[in-house]
Order: C-alpha cells, then sequence, then structure tokens
C-alpha cells in the first residue's frame, strides 16, 4: 500500500509539473508582447522576440512530453496497488490536458492577433467579454468575392490584358463585391489584407490591413464599404499614386475568420490618367498613343532612305505582364524604389538586355545567327517575352530596334509612356572627344584599326515620360532610355556598368547609380544634374561621370575624315574635312494617332550652324581630350571645297545585279584642274562594320573648264553575292571618295550611300471581320530576281488573332512564286494588324502589313 501512493504521488507531482510547463508554454505568447513593447516594436526587435517565444514555448512542451511519459508510468505501478491512487492520478492529468488545451487555443488566437491589425484587437479586448456573454447568431465569415473586372478593368483601361487577376492603376479607386455568410451588421468588422513580396511587413507599407470602415484617404491606402445588398456588400478600395508597383495578394478578415479566394491577386500599375502619378500625361490622343497602342513602327534605314519596320509591342498579350513582374523580382528592388519611374526605367532597360544580368535579349552583330532567332526575324516583342518567360533563360538574338521594341513593350506594360526612338547617322564616340574619326587610306579604304569610333546609319532607343524630381525644375518629360548594351564605360565608383543612355546620368545624390537621361539634357541649355555653378546652368558641361559625352556625341558630334598617308615607313595623319551638319539627323518616332513618322529632332538638339548649337559642341569640348592623333601640322584645315560629289541617276540596286553607277565630280568653280581620284566601294552593315571590300578605283581627270565630269563604276553581281548570302544581316554599299588636286594640292573626300532594292510580300485578307468568326489571310510572293533564293521563311504575327507563325518555304527559283494561308480568329474587337516577314539567305526582312477592323 504505501509503494501504491508513492507511485501516486510521484504521478501527481509529474502531472503538475507537466501543467506548469503547458503554462509556462501559455505564457510564452504574452511575453513575445512584452518584449515588443519593451523594445518600442522595432522589425529586428520584433524578429528577436519572436523567436524567443518560439524557443521558450518548445521547451516547456518538451518538459510537457516528458513529464506524461513518466508519469502514466508511474500511474500504471499504481494501479497495482490502489485504485485511489489511479484516480488520483487521473486528476492530475486532467489538469495536465486541460493547460495543454489551453495552450493550443492561445496559439490559434496569437496567430489571429499576428494578422490583426492593432485597432481591431483594442476593439475585441474591450468588448470581448461583453461578447462571449451576450453573442447572438453566427460569426460572419467571407464565403465569396467579385472581382468587378468588367467595371474596374474599363476604367483603369486595363481591359485589354490577356491576364485572369485584376489588374488596376494607382492612384484610383476599384470596387470588390464581397459574398458573407449572413447579412452584414453596422457592428460587423470586415478587414481588406493586402500583402506585396514574400516578406510582407507594415513598416515597408508591403503589409497592408484596411478597415473597410475607415474614410477615404488619398494619400494612402484605405477602403469603404460603399453599397450593402443582404449578404452582399461592395467596398471601394483606394491605392495611392505612389504606391508600389507590383502583384499584391488579397484576403479578406471578418473576426477571428480570414477568407482566402482562389484567384487572389491584383496586380497595380503606373497611372499615367491620374495627375498626382509621376508618370501623368495630359494629352488623352498621347496616353493613347504611348500606353494603349500595341502596334506601331520603328523607324530604320539611312538618312536618305528611311523606312518603317512594322512592330507588335502586344503589352497586352498573355504572359507579357507575368515576365513584366517577374524582371522586376529579378532585379531585387526594395519596395520602396519600386514605386519610382526613374528607378524601374533604369532598371528595365539593364534586364532587357542579357549582360551581367541574365535578362531577355541576347545582343549580338556578327552575322551568323545559328541557335536563335536572327533580329531581322522578329517582328514584336510578344513571343520573345513569352519564351524569356517560359524559359527564364535569354534569346537569341537582338540588335538595337529588337531592344528599343521589347524596352517599348514593358514600359507601356507597366504603364510608363514610351516609345521607340531611331537617331539616323548616330555617332559611337568611343575617345568621347565629341568627334567621330574617319580614316581613309590612299585608295580610300577605311582604316578601322586606328580607331573604334563609328558612325551607325541608324540607332534607336526609348523615350520615357515622366517627372523627375531628382532634377531641378524644367526636365519633366521624355527621357531617354537605351537597352542595347555597346560599349563598357568605368564608373568612378569602380564598378563596370554598360554604356547606354540609361546609364550616363550620374545622379551627385546616388553616384551609384545611373539614371534616365532628360531628353532636354541633349541640348545642354539648361543642364541638370551636374551644375554646381552659382551663375546657373550652362551649355555643353559634360564633365559629369559614366557616359554623358558619349550620350551628347550620338547626337551632336562633328564627323572628322583623315587620310592615312605611309612616308618613310612612318604614317601621317592629314585632316581631309570635318562635317559639322552630318550626326544626329532625322530622329524619328511614330506620330500621334498616325502611321506616319514625326520627325523629333528639334527636341534633342538646336538646329544645325545656329549660334545655339555651335555654343553647345564648343562648350562641351571644353572639358574633353583633344585628338591624340598627328601633329598640329598634320590637322591643317581644309581649304573651301571647289569640288562636290555624288552619284547620277539614283538607280535601284537590285541583288543578282551589277552595281552599275557614275560617280559625278562637280567643278563649281569652272577652272581647269588636275585632279587624282581614289575611290573604294565596301559592304558594310548597319553598323558600319566592312563585310567585304568590293571594288578600289584611282583615276586621274582633267575638268578642262567643265563643270561636270562622271567616273564610271561597274562591279560584278559576283564580287557581292557570296558575301550577301553568307552575312545574315541587311547589307549596304558605302563609296568612299578622295581626290587631291595637283595644283593647288587641296584634298577632298565624301561618302555615297547605295541600299539594296527587294521584291514585294502581298498580303490579301479581308478588310473587315466579327469575334469568333474564322477569316482566311493569305500571303503572296513572287521573286523576281535573277537568282534563286534559298532557305525562304515567312514569320508572321497577328495580334488579337494568333502568335508567331513560320512557314518554311525553302528555295524560290527567279519566277517563282508561293503561296501559304493561315486561318484567323479573331478574339477581341477593335483596328488589329497583321504583319509579315520573309527571310531568305540573299533578302532580308521584307516586310509587310495589313490592317482588318473587327467588330461584335
Amino acid at each position: 500500500m504505501p509503494a501504491g501512493l508513492a507511485y501516486a504521488s510521484g504521478a501527481g507531482l509529474l502531472g503538475a509539473l507537466a501543467s506548469c510547463s503547458a503554462k509556462m508554454a501559455l505564457g510564452a505568447g504574452y511575453l513575445r508582447e512584452g518584449c515588443v513593447a519593451v523594445l518600442s516594436g522595432e522589425d529586428t526587435a520584433t524578429d528577436a522576440c519572436a523567436w524567443l517565444s518560439m524557443v521558450l514555448r518548445a521547451a516547456c512542451g518538451a518538459l510537457m512530453l516528458a513529464c506524461n511519459a513518466i508519469m502514466w508510468t508511474f500511474f500504471a505501478k499504481a494501479l497495482r496497488y490502489s485504485s485511489s491512487s489511479a484516480a488520483a492520478t487521473v486528476t492530475s492529468t486532467a489538469a495536465n490536458f486541460i493547460s495543454s488545451d489551453w495552450q493550443r487555443w492561445d496559439y490559434r488566437n496569437e496567430r489571429s492577433r499576428e494578422v490583426e491589425p492593432e485597432e481591431g484587437r483594442k476593439e475585441r479586448g474591450a468588448v470581448g467579454k461583453k461578447a462571449n456573454c451576450l453573442a447572438s447568431g453566427s460569426p460572419l465569415k467571407a464565403v465569396g468575392i467579385d472581382y468587378l473586372k468588367e467595371q474596374n478593368t474599363h476604367l483603369h483601361h486595363t481591359d485589354d490584358y490577356v491576364n485572369r487577376s485584376l489588374i488596376v492603376r494607382r492612384g484610383q479607386e476599384f470596387n470588390l463585391k464581397l459574398t458573407f455568410s449572413r447579412e452584414l451588421k453596422d457592428d460587423d468588422k470586415v478587414q481588406l489584407q493586402l500583402s506585396f513580396g514574400e516578406k510582407p511587413k507594415e513598416s515597408n507599407k508591403t503589409s497592408l490591413s484596411l478597415n473597410a470602415r475607415s474614410g477615404k484617404n488619398d494619400q494612402k491606402w484605405n477602403a469603404k464599404i460603399c453599397q450593402t445588398n443582404g449578404k452582399e456588400c461592395v467596398i471601394s478600395v483606394n491605392s495611392p499614386a505612389d504606391a508600389i508597383i507590383g502583384k499584391y495578394l488579397l484576403k479578406v478578415q471578418t473576426g477571428s475568420s480570414i477568407y482566402c479566394p482562389e484567384n487572389n491577386c491584383i496586380y497595380v500599375l503606373f497611372n499615367p490618367w491620374c495627375k498626382a502619378d509621376s508618370v501623368f500625361m495630359a494629352n488623352e490622343d498621347e496616353r493613347t498613343e504611348y500606353v494603349l497602342n500595341d502596334t506601331g513602327y520603328i523607324y530604320v534605314g539611312s538618312t536618305k532612305n528611311i523606312r518603317g519596320r512594322p512592330w507588335n509591342y502586344g503589352q497586352f498579350e498573355a504572359d507579357v505582364l507575368d515576365c513584366c513582374m517577374y524582371l522586376l523580382d529579378k532585379s531585387q528592388l526594395k519596395p520602396n524604389a519600386r514605386k519610382d519611374p526613374v528607378i524601374i526605367s533604369r532598371v528595365m532597360s539593364a534586364l532587357v538586355n542579357s549582360d551581367d544580368d541574365r535578362g531577355v535579349l541576347f545582343a549580338s552583330w556578327s552575322g551568323n545567327y545559328q541557335g536563335g532567332t536572327s533580329p531581322l526575324a522578329w517582328t514584336g516583342s510578344v513571343p520573345i517575352l513569352q519564351k524569356y518567360y517560359k524559359t527564364k533563360k535569354s534569346v537569341f538574338y537582338g540588335q538595337c530596334w529588337v531592344f528599343s521594341g521589347v524596352l517599348t513593350t514593358v514600359m507601356r506594360c507597366l504603364g510608363i509612356p514610351a516609345r521607340s526612338v531611331t537617331n539616323f547617322a548616330s555617332a559611337h564616340d568611343t575617345e568621347e572627344n565629341l568627334k567621330v574619326d574617319v580614316y581613309l587610306n590612299e585608295r580610300g579604304q577605311r582604316v578601322d584599326s586606328i580607331t573604334s569610333d563609328s558612325v551607325w546609319n541608324f540607332h534607336v532607343w526609348n523615350d520615357v515620360w515622366m517627372k523627375r524630381p531628382d532634377l531641378p525644375k524644367g526636365f519633366d518629360g521624355w527621357q531617354a532610355i537605351d537597352a542595347t548594351p555597346q560599349e563598357r564605360s568605368q564608373a568612378k565608383s569602380g564598378f563596370l556598368i554598360m554604356r547606354r543612355p540609361t546609364e550616363m546620368i550620374c545622379s551627385i545624390c546616388f553616384p551609384k547609380q545611373a539614371k534616365p537621361l532628360a531628353v532636354k539634357t541633349y541640348k545642354w541649355k539648361d543642364l541638370p544634374v551636374w551644375t554646381f555653378s552659382n551663375k546657373g546652368h550652362q551649355k555643353g558641361e559634360v564633365y559629369l561621370p559614366y557616359d554623358s559625352k558619349f550620350v551628347f556625341a550620338e547626337v551632336n558630334a562633328d564627323k572628322v575624315f583623315w587620310l592615312v598617308k605611309c612616308e618613310n615607313g612612318i604614317e601621317k595623319y592629314i585632316k581631309l574635312r570635318e562635317e559639322t551638319k552630318v550626326i544626329g539627323k532625322s530622329i524619328s518616332t511614330k506620330a500621334v494617332g498616325k502611321n506616319t513618322r514625326e520627325d523629333i529632332t528639334d527636341q534633342y538638339k538646336f538646329p544645325e550652324d545656329t549660334p545655339e548649337e555651335r555654343e553647345a559642341v564648343e562648350n562641351a569640348c571644353c572639358y574633353l581630350q583633344s585628338c591624340s592623333l598627328g601633329t598640329s601640322e598634320d590637322k591643317v584645315e581644309s581649304p573651301k571645297a571647289e569640288l562636290k560629289f555624288g552619284m547620277d541617276g539614283e538607280k535601284a540596286l537590285w541583288p543578282g545585279q551589277p552595281i552599275d553607277f557614275n560617280i559625278v565630280v562637280k567643278n563649281e568653280s569652272m577652272s581647269t584642274w588636275t585632279v587624282n581620284v581614289a575611290a573604294s566601294c565596301q559592304l558594310e552593315t548597319y553598323t558600319g562594320k566592312v563585310e567585304a571590300n568590293l571594288e578600289s578605283i584611282k583615276q586621274t581627270i582633267h575638268t578642262g573648264g567643265k563643270p561636270v565630269i562622271e567616273i564610271p563604276v561597274k562591279i560584278a553581281a559576283d564580287a557581292y553575292i557570296k558575301t550577301l548570302t553568307r552575312v545574315e544581316d541587311e547589307l549596304l554599299v558605302k563609296i568612299n571618295i578622295i581626290a587631291e588636286i595637283q595644283e593647288t594640292s587641296q584634298k577632298f573626300s565624301d561618302e555615297l550611300i547605295l541600299n539594296f532594292q527587294y521584291p514585294t510580300l502581298k498580303v490579301e485578307m479581308p478588310e473587315t471581320g466579327k469575334i469568333n468568326q474564322d477569316f482566311v489571310c493569305a500571303f503572296i510572293f513572287k521573286n523576281t530576281l535573277s537568282i534563286p533564293l534559298e532557305n525562304c521563311k515567312l514569320y508572321v504575327e497577328g495580334l488579337g488573332f494568333f502568335s508567331m507563325e513560320i512557314f518554311d518555304q525553302g528555295d524560290i527559283a527567279p519566277g517563282g512564286i508561293f503561296k501559304c494561308k493561315i486561318v484567323c480568329a479573331p478574339r477581341k474587337a477593335g483596328l488589329k494588324k497583321i504583319v509579315a516577314k520573309l527571310n531568305s539567305d540573299q533578302l532580308k526582312g521584307i516586310t509587310v502589313e495589313k490592317l482588318i477592323s473587327i467588330t461584335e
């Protein structure tokens, strides 16, 4: 008997100890709250208190389990001696389990407190006792939600996005219709919980708890019940005009109940329609063009041969928005930075190319695009972004107009007004002396080994519209950014950044971050971030870090021609000519509301030969190094020109035909001269890369008082056709001419360009159609050339109809015709466009487009 009492007493003591352990675990939650209160609720302190509470709870729980195990062993032995002993044990055990149940109850309530706002906890605490005693009816629960997508997306101009989630713009109300388990009462508490990112926190506004009973406040997120009808109510939600851009997750809390809808994502974008948003654009036609238009043109060619290349931006297509959100997440921007269009523009211009950050597009100008898609084959941004989002790997390949097209898509998709801008005769000034030097040997051929300077026939970048609170007043509006990787530059901070206009500005306040360049900056009239002078902003101050000089040169540099002569084994550089008006010509973008080109050169630079333009260049030169090649004696000024050069007839140049033209020498002085003329014909890409030397001409002519002398040039097709077939880029013929008058030793130079002409691609389809009624679109091509076309491929894309399709047509003999058809199923009403592009080994980028009006 004494042994039974001993075992029973031991079991009771162990049960009591287990009960104490449970109560200590119960107190761990209150210890956490006290700890947070003492440490003033800082984020790091809150996390530390949470970990302390978890450790204490785990230790007490382990002690409770151990005591229970030993207690039941004592209980079994006590049963052998006395049932009363067992009763005592059962009593203590019951107390233990009751405490354990209290622990579980407290844990559930603590989890509820973690998601419940402080205001709600205080109110619940004040009326909790009364509610427990006097509660009547069932607790309120949210059981359904209607995002009112048709209504909301129409008001927010997001109804074209192909996405099952709700998409809204910041700074503007949207409505949600909630369904509850019973009718809503005046004292029912309804809260909308919005969370952003992987670790949402209230401190950085990534965890939001919106009391639906609160009033409207334009300065912060808020919600308000605006209509009730039985078990349903409509809640109006408003976001601030500087809300974080991204994807939010929605939950609805009513008391202790939390409802998580199946599709609980809400996308928040920039809002050009909101005056308080930093991307606000006042003109409705411009908003329609630069935000909502999903097609357009990117201008290519040369100064005298400008062509509009159709481009499908497709910012509303499936997966495009999710790809943009993925890129934003990939940037690892802090939440507060995702409010700022300046920072997001810079980040996106970097992520559109693959250099250093495994971005969307891999750049290549190699002329060989095996293993990927030729830059000339793309008809729009959608297949590029969709492929990148699906594979999370860079897409091969892109060149400047492709980078610009994709960046326009990304910016418009996020709600930032954007346009693609083409600068013809775009300087690539690697020496940063605001001069592009061209060196020619005595045969007229370019000598590229001396300098890496070049002039691209065209270069495409982007303008984005936004306010610039980081700059002095007057620089809001269009900002230039560029996603095309070109040269690397060394920043003063000691790290390498890609040289592009996006990263040419170094903010004084943020020396390690580059920002978009205000378009007005190119004029250098009222210079933004890099001026400290009390005298005000100066013209041409290009001494700021990174790439300001490079960008200024793209549109404003002078082009200098040098003759390289070898005398006694020593190279001598003789200045032939300096052109001040050939760089930065016909800067172009698509016109607002029209399928025509708009010249915006005056937005980038002062008119040529005006005092303001020359003053800007001269002032900029004060901060730059002078050319180091040659001596001052070598760099004599060229005499006033008395000879001019050109071509006759502007004959069309068809692949497979001889290059046949005359160099025309105009003798403006009508004097009699003996002139040594050297000319070279070279096959080049649009970036100035020489792919083949076709012909060199050396001839002495006598003007004899004649006003015009012609020098015939004829180059057989065999001289260029192999290069034309081998290189997958679009090529042109450039003629460089050097002339010297024997009597005066005066020297002249000039350059001329010939572009290849291509047969046309035709499209046949109806002019009108209806939603869900199929129609047939046919593409017809006839090879009118004298040579067979090898490996012909047709690329077709129709936004609202189908994704990009590729038709492999094989080889097409001279005179041969191919015809292919595609069945189109309209999904949306409106004016839609189908774009097709034909490539072969010999022909590149033959493009056609056709519009069709789709009605309901």
